[in-house]
């Protein structure tokens, strides 16, 4: 009787390329469904310590919305680094690919295991994407 626990080995990773249409979908929900592929948490080998995930492909992020009064009330902030110097911009100046690559980085680990996570991700504003010959299957949530 074998009780040990099996921990997937890097060469072991299989991944997939998945495309999602932004279109119609809320930023929030989509950037949760996308984290959770980079991730790998669909997966039955997910391993927190490793980078399991699959690449991830959105495309019309221009079409997606925002829920509320968020496209004219939501301010996204970052510093310079220098005195008195904090940017501001507003959702609707915002490019949408942009808001989303936010979106899904915020939701990553902080640490060098959620950036290569996020290198995994492509965001396109219209239809086309560069990556037909890597197939990605459509994924529908």
């Amino acid at each position: 009787m074998n009780n040990t626990t099996h921990s997937v080995k890097a060469s072991e990773i299989e991944r997939k390329w998945y495309l999602i249409d932004a279109d119609g979908k809320v930023l929030g929900r989509l950037a949760s469904e996308v984290a959770k592929l980079l991730k790998g948490k669909h997966k039955p080998t997910y391993t927190t310590h490793l980078d399991v995930g699959d690449h991830v492909i959105v495309i019309n992020t221009d079409k997606m919305i925002l829920t509320g009064k968020k496209m004219e009330d939501k301010v996204y902030r970052r510093h310079t680094g220098y005195i008195g110097n904090m940017k501001e911009i507003q959702a609707k100046d915002m490019a949408s690919d942009k808001m989303l690559m936010l979106a899904v980085k915020g939701m990553l680990p902080k640490n060098s295991l959620g950036r290569k996570m996020l290198t995994k991700l492509r965001v396109y504003a219209g239809s086309e994407h560069e990556n037909a010959a890597q197939k990605p299957e459509v994924y529908n949530f």
